[in-house]
């Protein structure tokens, strides 16, 4: 069944387009799985991507070094393994390559640079008015598609967090977020301030120490340090396998044990633990544990120092709460990513104030009215995997029974036409 049924000539005239199937807003991971779930199926959609292709997050916002923090197998898409010959953290551009296979294994085409403006169901009629601003070289046009379902797939990463600092305005020297952060080539001999020490900021701070630059890393809350492998075996795995045979607490416990016979007390280096266990608080508040791939031996060297929360800026120098001044040439934010949902979707049932469903994972998939969502799980590839899975079955149910209906109605008023000669 054909995936759309305009030419693209059509597209572009057009200002209100019927979908027969779902909407699906996001062509990263999360889409993509929703995308060949049903195709598998047999049903016919409609995938709208803001940016020019696939992936955006990862193809345009990660730094050269980057790796998949989990081993591949937990981070592979439904029906579709990564290469065999792929190490077992691949590289982002592995990973980009598996992305684009994945679409045209399942010959997924989105429609790119097609910004959603607003989602909005009519109670009325009983369907999703979808409005977007397509952009076709120099030329926008404004499109409204009508669908049954739709599904929100731009993930818990959709825009930068950027937050204000006193003074940031005059600090005159670069600031940059961690998303347009490629590589410490250019910051050779530089004196760079890393704000927040997730995977993210560990791996900033690490790739500039490689670099030779020398960077100060600002740690504001507590964080979970965990070694990224235990004896040679993931820690994730090792985590998961636990999981089968004892309760979370416990398998918190021994991971923090083992943490610190691997890691030793990283404590001392100024990086506080959090009183809450480190899966227990990936589940129940999403953050992350810090999978160490070097950047904890470069602080225990004094090659990244660590450093407190930040008071204000001045011209090229800021002021920590303790009251130290550090003179430095740059800034790199590593302060993560939200949800935009709520900036398009006019919607207040399904998900929060933060566009995060407000139902915890593994029900926070589906809605009312045909509403769905996927890559909002906290869990990251692999949840999203299953989300993935969920939604395209529980749509493709519903097409079926629909078409069924419609294909019975249309036999009934024939057989009412012909009984009339």
């Amino acid at each position: 069944m054909p995936q759309s049924f305009i030419t693209n000539d059509e597209f572009l005239s057009n200002r209100c387009i019927w979908v027969n199937g779902p909407v699906i807003v996001g062509a990263g991971p999360s889409g993509l799985a929703v995308a060949a779930g049903l195709k598998n199926q047999g049903v016919p959609f409609i995938i709208l991507e803001r940016a020019n292709c696939i992936a955006s997050l990862w193809q345009n916002r990660t730094y050269d070094r980057l790796k998949l923090h989990l081993p591949k197998q937990f981070c592979q898409l439904p029906n579709f393994p990564f290469p065999e010959d792929f190490p077992e953290y691949p590289t982002k551009y592995q990973f980009i390559t598996y992305l684009e296979s994945y679409a045209k294994q399942f010959d997924i085409n989105p429609r790119f640079n097609e910004t959603v403006q607003s989602a909005k169901y009519d109670e009325t009629f009983g369907f999703w008015r979808i409005k977007t601003i397509s952009s076709s070289d120099s030329s926008f046009c404004e499109v409204e598609y009508i669908c049954r379902w739709l599904v929100v797939a731009t993930g818990e990463n959709a825009e930068k967090i950027e937050p204000e600092f006193e003074g940031l305005q005059h600090f005159e020297g670069n600031v940059m977020h961690a998303g347009d952060y490629k590589s410490g080539a250019s910051y050779r001999g530089k004196r760079v301030l890393v704000v927040g020490c997730g995977n993210s900021g560990m791996e900033v701070s690490l790739d500039l120490c490689n670099h030779n630059a020398k960077p100060s890393m600002v740690v504001r809350s507590s964080v979970h340090v965990l070694p990224r492998e235990v004896l040679g075996k993931s820690t994730f795995q090792l985590a998961v396998l636990m999981m089968k045979y004892f309760p979370l607490w416990l398998v918190d416990k021994i991971l923090l044990i083992l943490a610190r016979l691997i890691l030793g007390n990283v404590e001392k280096y100024g990086l506080k633990r959090p009183p809450t266990g480190p899966i227990e608080l990936k589940n129940t508040e999403g953050k992350t544990p810090v999978l160490d791939i070097g950047a904890l031996q470069k602080i225990r060297s004094g090659d990244i120092k660590v450093v407190p929360e930040i008071k204000k800026f001045s011209p090229g120098k800021v002021e920590l709460v303790n009251g130290q001044v550090l003179e430095l040439d740059s800034v790199v934010l590593a302060t993560g990513y939200r949800s935009n949902v709520p900036s398009w979707l006019k919607e207040n049932e399904f998900f929060s104030e933060n566009g995060i469903p407000k139902n915890p994972f593994p029900n926070g998939w589906k809605g009312k009215t045909g509403l769905y969502a996927v890559g909002f799980t906290k869990r990251g590839l692999s949840g999203a995997s299953l989300d993935a899975m969920s939604v395209a079955l529980d749509i493709a149910k519903s097409w079926k029974e629909e078409t069924k209906q419609k294909k019975k109605s249309i036999a009934s008023r024939q057989r009412r036409c012909i009984s009339h000669f």
